[in-house]
């Protein structure tokens, strides 16, 4: 990423250069992308490319003024610290969603930052309703902040937790159940979407399970209670996830595949999200405020005045057989 590139992805997100690459940096950057770029999967169903490299990712959020699901947002945030001076690692995750399941291999990219003054931090601006700052990577204790209750814990040893396609986890409220489908507009979507496959690159095959159980230096990530996802330790480059992109972008299983969402942090710690045509507004203290808009207008304008993106038409689910697999 070059000094240009830095520089407008700062303007973005509406900061300044920081003077060194400390916590207290990292803190404002993180909240400043949670409250700027939105969570969103809207290129699933505009028939857009989804390709994992910097430059094209920068087109993206930065060029384009758009958002991304976890592997484009952390991907971005992560070049852009590492071209601030952040030591950068990508980690792989697997997300867990009803009684425990694990998702896919490669489920979720997550950063590990360390910062000039001797911080060691988990960073995620990819998760939807998580931690709005960052959490310290070797404190095993909890961690209180606006998001709730967190914690870093070890995983625990013993056989992995019965493997399948996790449920929605990029929940849209500010308090999240282990399990839940998403927010109810999402779970009452119904249909699947038309391929997506990240362009230039053939077919991957499934992800496969890895052989070796959970306590080999895994850590699960927990919010009020609740396991969250699962982090494994291996430094990971951006290409490894792939796979789990074109999964979560073309497979019927894929909670991407089946709902549209447009969500972000607000200024004063709740979320606002757009499912399909319901807009919801989530405040800090859990309180909703519900619209469901009728107009293609309606729709429009709040992607632009809420999210910042300029839509030529409405999206929606590209639906496709349910029994086709991918």
């Amino acid at each position: 990423m070059n000094a240009a590139h830095v520089d407008a992805y700062l303007r973005r997100l509406g900061a300044g250069h920081p003077a060194a690459p400390t916590a207290a940096a990292l803190r404002e950057l993180q909240l400043r992308h949670l409250r700027t770029v939105p969570f969103e999967n809207l290129s699933v169903h505009l028939d857009e490319d989804i390709v994992l490299e910097e430059e094209r990712l920068l087109d993206k959020v930065v060029g384009a003024h758009r958002g991304g699901f976890c592997y484009e947002l952390n991907g971005a945030f992560g070049a852009l610290l590492a071209a601030l001076g952040f030591e950068v690692t990508l980690l792989a995750a697997r997300v867990f969603g009803e009684e425990g399941r694990l998702g896919i291999p490669y489920d979720h990219l997550a950063l590990r930052v360390r910062t000039a003054d001797g911080g060691d931090w988990l960073t995620d601006v990819g998760f939807g309703a998580l931690s709005h700052f960052p959490l310290a990577f070797e404190e095993r204790g909890e961690q209180v902040e606006p998001g709730g209750t967190l914690q870093i814990v070890a995983a625990a040893p013993g056989p992995e937790p019965h493997t399948g396609p996790a449920p929605d986890p990029h929940l849209t409220g500010t308090k999240r159940s282990a399990g839940a489908a998403g927010t109810a507009e999402h779970a009452k979507q119904a249909g699947t979407a038309e391929h997506a496959k990240p362009a230039g690159t053939a077919k991957p095959a499934e992800p496969a399970e890895p052989a070796e159980p959970a306590g080999t230096g895994d850590l699960d990530v927990v919010l009020d209670g609740k396991p969250q996802y699962r982090l494994e330790l291996r430094p990971r480059v951006l290409g490894d996830f792939v796979a789990g992109a074109w999964w979560h972008s073309t497979s019927p299983a894929s909670h991407f595949t089946r709902s549209l969402v447009c969500s972000r942090l607000t200024e004063d710690g709740g979320r606002v999200t757009l499912g399909g045509r319901t807009l919801t507004t989530t405040g800090l203290d859990g309180t909703r405020e519900v619209r469901d808009m009728t107009s293609d207008e309606e729709v429009l304008a709040v992607y632009r005045d809420r999210f910042g993106i300029e839509l030529a038409s409405v999206p929606a689910v590209r639906n496709r057989n349910p029994g086709r697999s991918s």
